[in-house]
Formats: structure tokens, sequence, C-alpha cells
């Protein structure tokens, strides 16, 4: 009996794998580990299927001129309404584990889209869901994936080639607005906001979407720096009108540091009253000995001089004041990287401004004197981190830095009477944004799904042999193009011939689906930068590809709930506490 007991210990022993130290622990504080569900061929498919379906359905209800909202609840705030593609698929999230995975691919699908053009998120989708869909039905009759998907990606490089001939360039500023109207979903006020905009900045001029105060649009062009940093003390004032600071032909000291105590400032002061020009201090803070003497002697003897406490927080602090450093020709005194003391300051490190204005709010610098090569530096690398950064806060306050070098920023400040249609109107003014920029990049096609229609022929010249399984991918990418066409004719109410009657058309016609006739999409101004329509094809032609090779999905399965409710043993331990008290009770 005892051999047989040891013998059956053995094999527990031999059969229990030898678990590293640091895996049990990890296995003890956690308690289990979390379990997968894992599912193989056309079963996986079919649930992911689902799930791309139910992201793909939600987004493309917005495309088109005719296309609907979609009203998104938010934890915080009142719902968010809107006609923005990669917003509805952001806000998406399903209930089953497999479902999710699908819809979590194309919502990659349309980030991708929106992180590179900016726009064609909605066209991105409904290409990645025609594809996958057709894909995952010719694999569930026997075709080889991995073919597929070198076919789909012969027909898009075909495609990619026919939209740069097809492509014109932008050179008007009423096909600037044309782009704008048409990704702004019609609003030809957008459009012409933002070609007035650019008109006054430039092509290359940074242009800003904030919030409005009135019901209106508004355009404000601000040039030179601007910062949201007034005076340190009224007692700078030296105009009542406006109650402002106004300086002409100023000197510029900046400090990284707080600075308290007079003597750092005496230097930079005498410098400035022998070169008779004011003196705008911008530093962590001036306070103490420092703020009184500046006021006392602004008010006794008229010293012109005027503190502001530097702009932004932390590294965006460090970051802006070498900005203005940069484009106003000074030294920022406090940099580590930089062993030069405030007392030891000469005429170089201070810089120069045309202009200076400082209200209790904001101050605003212009013409600095800045090496123009060391600003363009400057913008430049600026623009390489934007590009290497993931988060959108990052992005906002590198643009902003970006703006503020830059020779103008056009604000539009977009009015409504509600949060809701203010934010509705911001999504479509960026995009209306993102596109016209896109569109400068790589000039213009015909818009409304036509471009894609007139790639077509293109991929009949795809060398594929006599392969089938790559007659397929091609043949997946030939009825993907048809799909943003159909999508904008059904959303206008439309079923039907309207894709082939596009298709039969000469080279630019298509379907104007908010005059509801078929016009020459160029000549009205229905047109697409395209780089989105590129952009929105290779993506989506990739993820969904892609997806199509599958063939066993690994989930984590959903946790099971514990039961919170009271149960009877927690009854029963009251009772026995009572007993007790019974017990005392009698004792006594």
């Amino acid at each position: 009996m005892l051999s047989l007991v040891n013998k059956r210990l053995l094999v527990a022993t031999r059969s229990c794998p030898v678990v590293p130290t640091h895996f049990r622990n990890v296995h003890t504080s956690r308690g289990h580990f979390a379990a997968k569900d894992i599912k193989f061929g056309a079963g996986s498919r079919s649930e992911m299927l689902v799930g791309v379906d139910i992201l793909a359905d939600a987004v493309s209800v917005t495309m088109g001129p005719k296309g609907r909202t979609v009203i998104i609840e938010q934890s915080w705030g009142s719902p968010k309404i809107t006609k923005d593609g990669v917003t509805v698929a952001k806000s998406i999230e399903l209930k089953d584990k497999m479902q999710n995975l699908g819809a979590r691919l194309v919502q990659d699908v349309a980030n991708n889209t929106n992180e590179e053009a900016g726009d064609g998120t909605t066209t991105a989708t409904i290409l990645a869901r025609s594809i996958a869909k057709d894909g995952f039905e010719k694999i569930g009759r026997g075709a080889n994936p991995i073919e597929i998907r070198r076919g789909v990606m012969l027909a898009v490089e075909a495609a990619v080639a026919r939209l740069k001939e097809m492509s014109r360039t932008v050179t008007t500023p009423e096909e600037i607005a044309q782009v704008a109207t048409i990704s702004a979903n019609g609003d030809r006020k957008i459009g012409d906001l933002i070609s007035e905009a650019m008109k006054k900045v430039g092509r290359s001029g940074v242009l800003t979407v904030k919030d409005g105060k009135t019901l209106h649009d508004e355009l404000e062009v601000i040039e030179g720096m601007k910062f949201d940093r007034g005076y340190i003390s009224p007692y700078f004032i030296n105009t009542t009108k406006g109650m402002k600071v106004e300086y002409q032909d100023a000197l510029v000291l900046l400090s990284e540091k707080k600075i308290s105590s007079i003597q750092q400032l005496i230097p930079a002061l005498e410098l400035a009253n022998q070169a008779r020009k004011p003196l705008l201090i911008m530093a962590e803070d001036v306070d103490g000995e420092a703020l009184s003497t500046l006021v006392i002697n602004k008010l006794k003897i008229g010293l012109q001089v005027c503190a502001v406490k530097a702009p932004g927080f932390g590294d965006n602090r460090k970051n802006t004041l070498k900005d203005i450093g940069i484009a106003t020709g000074a030294v920022v005194f406090g940099d580590e990287a930089i062993d030069l003391k405030m007392e030891d300051v000469n005429m170089n490190d201070l810089g120069k401004v045309g202009e200076a204005v400082v209200t209790k709010d904001d101050c605003l610098l212009l013409r600095g004197a800045g090496d123009r090569k060391a600003v363009e530096k400057r913008i430049g690398d600026i623009e390489a981190e934007m590009e290497e950064t993931k988060s959108e806060y990052e992005k906002e306050k590198l643009n902003e830095r970006m703006a503020k070098l830059s020779d103008g920023v056009a604000v539009l400040r977009i009015g409504g009477s509600s949060e809701v249609e203010v934010n509705e109107k911001k999504d479509r003014v960026n995009d209306a944004l993102n596109a016209t920029r896109a569109a400068i990049e790589e000039g213009i096609v015909p818009g409304g799904g036509v471009a894609l229609l007139r790639c077509l022929p293109s991929l009949d010249a795809v060398d594929v042999g006599d392969n089938e399984d790559l007659k397929i991918g091609v043949n997946l990418v030939r009825e993907a193009f048809k799909a943003p066409c159909r999508t904008i004719a059904r959303n206008a109410g439309k079923e039907g011939g309207v894709v082939e009657k596009v298709m039969e058309s000469e080279h630019n016609v298509g379907y104007d689906a908010m005059a509801d006739k078929f016009v020459d999409m160029i000549e009205v101004g229905i047109i697409d930068p395209t780089k989105v329509v590129r952009t929105a094809l290779q993506d989506a032609a990739g993820v969904a590809s892609l997806l199509t090779t599958a063939e066993a999905v690994v989930v984590e399965n959903p946790k099971e709930e514990k039961d919170m409710g009271m149960g009877g043993g927690g009854m029963g331990g009251m009772g026995g506490m009572g007993g007790m008290g019974g017990m005392g009770g009698g004792g006594f």
C-alpha cells in the first residue's frame, strides 16, 4: 500500500512542471491565472466579422453630404453628437471579446488614417469591412489566405499609382475652399472661413480651432508670439487706454528661475538705461525685493520696465522660454546647460522685439530680432517631435509652440448656441483643416468615391498569372472600390444602379448626393485630397487582408463575478452571537 502511494506521489511530482520562483510568487499573489478562450477556423472569423460589421455600420451612416450623425454617451458632461468617423469608431467597445477583437482591428484602420491624413476615416472603415467580409467568405470556400493577401496588396499598388496619375495640384483659394467644404459635409461657410485663413497666414501657416464666445464663427489672425501670461503688477501699466503696457523697440531678459534679489537685475537695468530702451523681464516669477524695487523705480523715476511670468509649467515652460530666446535672440539664464549668471549679462545676452504689448491676461511680442535660420531649425525640430510623439496632449502643446514661432497664427473661433453644437462643428472644422493640408501636400482627385472607381481599369493590368488565389485578392479590392460610392448613395436614399451609372460615365462624372444628379465632380467642386484616398486605401487593405489570414483567435475569458449577496452563513454567525448573549444572560 505504501509503495503504491509513493508511486502515485512520484507520478504526480513528475507530471507537475518546475515553476520558477518569481512565477510562483505571482501565482500565489493573484490566486489564479486568467483563463484564455481559443477559437479556430471559420467560427473565430465569423465572430470577429460580427464586430467588424457593427463598427462599420455605425461609422458608415455618417458618410456623404446626407449622412446622419451619431450620438455618443460620455462618462462626463453631455452626450457628444458627431459626424466624424474616427470619433465614432473610438467610442465603440463591444461586450463579446471575439466581436470586440474584430471591431478593434478596424478601429486601428480608422486611427492610422486619421493620424496620417487627418480625414478619410469613414472611407477607410468601409473599405476594410468590404475586403475582410468578402475575404472571409472566399477563405471559407478553400482559398489560400496568404495568396489572397498578396493579391490585395498588388491591386493596392496598382491603384495608388493610378491615383497619383489622376491627381492635380491645388492652385487657387477657391479649390482650397471646395476641399474644406466637402470635408465639412457641404458646409460652405466653413470652407470659406478656412480659405480666408489660409490667405492670411499662408499655406504653411498655423491654423488652430477654438471655442467661440458668440453664435457665429469668427476668424482671428494673431501676428507674433502671444502667451497667456500678463504683467505681475498693474503698476507697470504705461497707458490708461486698455490698461496695458506698450513698449516699442524693447529689450528682453529671460530667466528659468525665480528672481527675488534686485542685485540680479541691476546689470540688465543699467544696460537698458544706457541704450535708452525699455526692458521686458520674463521669468518663473519676480517677487520680494526685486519686484518692489522695480515698482518703486517705475513710479518714482519712470523706469521703463515690465515683469511677466514665463508661460507654461515644467518642461513646457523651459521649452517655451527657449523658443522665445531663439525668436528674440536672447539667452535663457538659469538653464543648466549654460553656465552663465544674470549678474554677468551683456547686451548680446538680451533679446530684442519691435513691439511688446502686455495686458493683465496675455503678452504679445512682435518682430523678434532672432536669427531666421535658427527659428526655422527650431520649427523643424518641433515638427520632428510631433511626428514621434503618440500623446494627443503633447501634440497639442507642440503645435502651440510651433504656431508661436511661425509668422502668424489664424485662430478659428467656432460659435454655436450650445456646447454640443460647438463640439459637433469643431469636429467637422478639424476634418476640413486636415483635408485642406492633405490636398496642398499631394493634390486632389474627383470626390464622392469616383476616384476609386476610376482606378478599376488599372486592376486589369495586375499580373496574377494562373494563380486563382491572387486573382481573388485583386477582385476583393475591385469590389471594395464600389463600396464608398454605394454608401454615399444609400445614405442619400438611393439604391440600385448609382455605382454602375458612374462606372459607365466619363472620367470625372459622379453622383452629387446633395443635388441628386450626376455631374462633373471637379467642375462643381466635389473633390477629395489624393493623400486622404491613398491613405484610407493602404491602411484598410493592410489591416483587412491581415485579418483574413487569421486561423486562431485567443481572448481572455470573462471573469466570473462573485456573488456579493449575504448568504445564510452570515446570518448563522449573527445567531451564534445571540446565543452567546443568552448564555451570558443566564450566567448573570
